[in-house]
């Protein structure tokens, strides 16, 4: 059994070390925020895999950085890590994330993660009280959707005495699409397919409700070049919301946003006889490194000091091409890295499990976007 290291308390703390699970997509785009933006004093990132340590390294080579190998499944390795650090971002499929949040609890590394499971978001959830007297921080879901919107929302209930409905609609997109499906891997083949299999949850006047995805197609209109977009119900994208403002929102759903089309040209992919021919098929035909861009857009209404408020967040991103970091890789990670410095520069302080809408300030978390180059409109009515 690996002995477990006491650690002094982070608020006395003056410099931190942190810990990148992950050096995929998302993995190096977090360490590039990281390098850039923070003061901790170390910054490691690692992954089980040799060559995608030597891409990640060749990526960021003129940054602050190290690397090294490490494999998830080894838990005393891992074990090692975490006790070496004091915070962990995990950038690795979400089916390890409640078994990581466990060894952070253990360890006392407070711990983050994208999310991509309601199930999973919950387990981590369960170690509150475990965390809280660990005096470890635990939040999942702090990427784009959930992360990212679920402040927007957390913005709209401060905004509001009373609300009516919360729409929030996000996709990640080719700039120039191709046919038929007009779409490209932006992230994780695995998750995506989840989204569009997997029930969406609905808040719905009290109730928690839960819909089929790739169903209710919308349309939207966004500023040129987009235009006329759709958008249809599809999972995870509320995750925690509908339980954490059931009593004070009375409707909240979350849709997916693609070019015209997409949603009825995809359906019949999914009566593929396996997942894992569906994924290879994906890999095989659309494509991955080309220059994307996220679209996104929460509308809402309610009451504020007896007067009717509509309150509509807008954005558009785009790809990086200084940088060569996707427009998905930008708004999922960097949200992800600013919440991680929150706790660095002690503006997050409180221990326990937690959500982004339960935990991260709306206003220094937007400044911070904003530093980035990632400008979220806000207008209210």
């Amino acid at each position: 059994m690996t002995s477990i290291i006491p650690r002094n308390n982070y608020l006395d703390k003056d410099t931190m070390k942190i810990l990148i699970l992950g050096a995929g997509m998302m993995g190096r785009a977090i360490g590039y925020d990281l390098s850039k933006y923070s003061k901790f004093e170390d910054i490691t990132i690692t992954d089980r895999d040799k060559k995608t340590i030597q891409s990640c390294e060749k990526f960021l080579i003129n940054q602050d950085i190290n690397f090294d190998i490490l494999d998830l499944e080894k838990t005393n390795d891992l074990k090692k890590q975490f006790q070496e650090h004091d915070v962990a971002i995990s950038a690795v499929p979400y089916k390890y994330n409640y078994t990581l949040a466990k060894i952070a609890v253990e360890t006392k590394t407070h711990f983050l993660d994208l999310g991509g499971n309601n199930d999973i978001v919950d387990q981590e959830r369960s170690l509150f009280k475990e965390a809280k007297k660990n005096g470890v921080t635990i939040i999942p879901d702090c990427g784009l959707a959930p992360g990212m919107t679920s402040v927007i929302v957390r913005d709209i209930v401060e905004e509001m005495n009373s609300i009516e409905y919360v729409k929030i609609r996000v996709g990640g997109l080719p700039i120039n699409p191709k046919s038929p499906l007009n779409y490209q891997i932006v992230f994780s083949p695995n998750g995506l397919i989840n989204e569009y299999v997997e029930d969406a949850v609905v808040l719905d006047h009290g109730k928690i409700i839960q819909k089929k995805s790739m169903a209710e197609i919308e349309t939207l209109n966004f500023p040129k070049p987009f235009g006329r977009m759709e958008a249809f119900t599809t999972s995870g994208g509320c995750s925690t919301l509908p339980y954490t403002y059931k009593d004070t929102i009375s409707y909240l759903d979350y849709k997916t946003v693609r070019y015209p089309g997409h949603c009825e040209k995809f359906k019949p992919l999914l009566k593929m006889e396996s997942r894992e021919k569906l994924i290879d098929y994906l890999i095989k035909n659309l494509p991955s490194n080309e220059k994307d861009a996220v679209l996104l857009k929460v509308i809402s209404k309610g009451k504020k000091d007896d007067s009717g408020v509509e309150l509509e967040y807008n954005m558009i991103d785009y790809y990086d091409d200084e940088n060569n970091i996707t427009s998905m890789m930008r708004t999922t990670a960097y949200p992800t890295s600013i919440i991680a410095q929150m706790i660095e520069q002690k503006i997050i302080t409180e221990r326990g499990a937690f959500c982004s809408e339960e935990i991260v300030p709306c206003s220094p978390f937007f400044k911070e976007l904003e530093k980035r180059n990632i400008k979220i409109q806000k207008e209210i009515k």
